[in-house]
């Protein structure tokens, strides 16, 4: 039987094994790598580099999200992003960008990006109409408030049942739009309006915020939380986001969202042979992502 894939436009990323999103910021003031691949010429030798390393996905950015970063104007977004992804329609990996802005989700995805990833979950005014009809993979990520403001004092009863049921919910808000069901990923947003704690108690129940079938995405790598458990900034979180990862694959997420893609694919082939083992004396699964009929032809 064929195992379940998450379409994206000309990519069929299979489920049976976890695929790794390397993470490519275009940005002046990200809170890892802030400004480090701003260059055309830097983030181009970045990407190359990620997918040498076994990234199964790029995911470009040119707007910072972490707490209290102030909106950048749509201009600005699609002046960092489109010529780096204009120079990368030769990858043999999907491309996703990180946005919510229409204008730049809709240019991206003439230039063959195969993936949207949205913190706002496709919200704003024309979002759901840019991708809607274009056969991409979306990432619905569960965000509370806005970035400048998310991380003052953010509450919930019980973090875990609000975020399940507002990831089923708005899944099935997008799929009434006319975006396939088979085309999203969802993310519970870890630190995106999350306390510490709040972050901890949906590490420790992943395995039940997703809907069957749909492929669970999280990105821990670097962040506050993790350095809030190891005293270390970020460029010295390395383990404990390895940590993360594995964490995450355990309990079911299919995409990790990561900085550190060399790390990452290594940590995962150790986790990956010995689930094999502990299955039969099956191998992990192949590396690399499985095209689509439309890709081969």
């Amino acid at each position: 039987m064929t195992a379940p894939a998450w379409q994206c436009g000309r990519f069929a990323l299979r489920l049976e094994r976890v695929h790794v999103m390397g993470v490519l910021n275009v940005t002046p003031d990200s809170f890892s790598d802030g400004g480090r691949y701003a260059a055309l010429d830097a983030a181009l030798a970045q990407a190359q580099a990620l997918v040498e390393q076994g990234a199964d996905i790029l995911d470009v950015g040119g707007e910072s999200t972490r707490p209290g970063a102030a909106p950048v104007p749509p201009e600005v977004e699609r002046e960092r992003v489109l010529p780096l992804l204009r120079e990368l329609r030769g990858l043999p990996v999907p491309v996703s960008v990180d946005t919510s802005q229409p204008a730049l989700m809709r240019a991206a995805l003439e230039l063959g990006v195969s993936i949207v990833n949205d913190v706002r979950s496709l919200r704003a005014p024309g979002a759901l109409a840019a991708v809607r009809d274009s056969g991409c993979g979306v990432v619905l990520m569960h965000l509370r408030g806005e970035p400048a403001t998310m991380q003052q004092q953010p509450e919930y009863a019980d973090v875990v049942a609000e975020v399940r049921q507002w990831l089923a919910r708005r899944l099935e808000e997008v799929e009434a739009a006319g975006v396939a069901a088979a085309r999203v990923a969802l993310d519970p947003g870890f630190g995106f309006g999350k306390t510490h704690v709040h972050n901890l108690a949906l590490l420790a129940a992943l395995d039940r915020l997703c809907p069957p079938q749909r492929p669970l995405l999280v990105g821990l790598s670097r962040k506050s939380s993790l350095g809030r458990l190891t005293g270390r900034p970020p460029g010295e979180r390395l383990a404990a986001s390895l940590a993360a990862a594995l964490l995450a694959a355990d309990a079911g997420a299919r995409v990790v969202r990561v900085h550190d893609v060399a790390a990452t694919r290594d940590a995962l082939a150790v986790w990956e042979s010995v689930r094999g083992a502990q299955r039969g004396g099956q191998g992990p699964a192949p590396v690399g992502v499985q095209r689509t009929e439309q890709e081969r032809a």
